[in-house]
């Protein structure tokens, strides 16, 4: 079997109106790959995992306790409940996306490891099966299951997560002329930890406005309606309790506003900032001020970005055209 390599897209969970049930992956206009890779070539026996990228040394140095490792493994097991032989496999990470940044970046790393190996193995498991897989793997770092990273980084889009029987997600119209401008500080933020301090209710009135956001933003993306579903793109569950723990953030959206972003937000759990304009110029403006104001170390980094519509794909192995 011949090497191969592919590409997963980093992604943006909650998208501030739909907490734990809205993603969209996301790729800089500048045409760098904003994500994780994943290269696998056989050998004669076992699992080996390297990694190596920007980020590899922010990841466990013992191989066993990387997740493209368990991931090799869970494969493993769905291979031979399929009665398919698995062969020795040498795995190797480029980690590209920091850890604990927002943008799904153990997502990136689950999708990427198992799209690779059913693609090594000539797409043995199905598309929901490999998301099923996606979804547990990415719930081991994370500590619950949700989908709203993993989807959007495996198909591409905007996924809203249904969670029904044979389908976990669904994607929605983006607006084309959107610009996502996202902003990761170069802190980190576990989240475990930013779910921790989540609360475990929240206010009746709390509900009905999230349930009416998120709707009204599901029926606007339908329809076309840019300025409704940029009106409605606003957290009321996470944000009021996440936003006071990301050094800057408060600050930062508001200047985001004040600068003439549709909205702003946070990715997934933080600290990497959203804004949203359809405008260039307005794009570089905030991502301007975004680079003097918003990053703190010298990891942190912007990009502009559209919704990626590929997700996760093979790419030309290192040191090929």
């Amino acid at each position: 079997m011949a090497a191969l390599r592919v590409f997963a897209p980093a992604s943006m969970g909650n998208i501030s109106v739909g907490f734990d049930v809205l993603g969209g992956a996301l790729a800089p206009i500048d045409g760098s790959l904003l994500g994780d890779c994943v290269s696998i070539e056989q050998i004669e026996q076992g699992i080996e995992v390297s990694t190596i990228g920007t980020f590899a040394n922010k990841l466990p140095s013992d191989p066993k306790q990387n997740i493209v490792y368990d991931c090799a493994v869970a494969y493993q097991a769905q291979l031979k409940a399929n009665n398919i032989e698995f062969k020795g496999l040498k795995i190797v990470l480029e980690k590209l996306l920091p850890v604990g940044s927002g943008l799904g970046s153990s997502a990136a790393s689950v999708v990427a490891a198992f799209y690779a190996l059913n693609e090594f193995y000539h797409q043995a498991l199905s598309k929901h099966q490999l998301l099923l897989l996606m979804g547990q793997l990415e719930g081991q770092i994370s500590g619950s299951v949700h989908y709203d990273n993993v989807a959007p980084s495996y198909l591409g889009g905007l996924q809203l997560m249904i969670d029904q029987p044979g389908q976990q997600c669904s994607e929605i119209p983006s607006f084309d002329a959107w610009y996502w401008v996202v902003a990761y500080s170069g802190m980190s933020v576990s989240t475990a930890e930013s779910r921790r301090i989540m609360p475990t209710e929240v206010p009746l009135a709390t509900a009905l406005k999230f349930g009416q956001n998120l709707a009204t933003f599901i029926d606007a993306s339908h329809k076309g309606n840019q300025a409704l579903a940029a009106q409605v793109l606003v957290d009321v569950i996470a944000e009021p309790v996440r936003g006071a723990i990301i050094p800057g953030f408060n600050d930062a959206k508001q200047a985001m506003l004040e600068l003439g972003a549709l909205a702003s937000g946070i990715s997934g759990s933080g600290p990497t900032l959203f804004a949203v304009t359809a405008d260039l110029a307005k794009a570089q403006q905030l991502e301007n001020y975004l680079k003097q104001h918003y990053l703190q170390t010298d990891e942190g980094f912007s990009h502009i970005c559209k919704i990626d519509t590929q997700g996760a794909r093979r790419e030309a192995l290192r040191g090929t055209v």
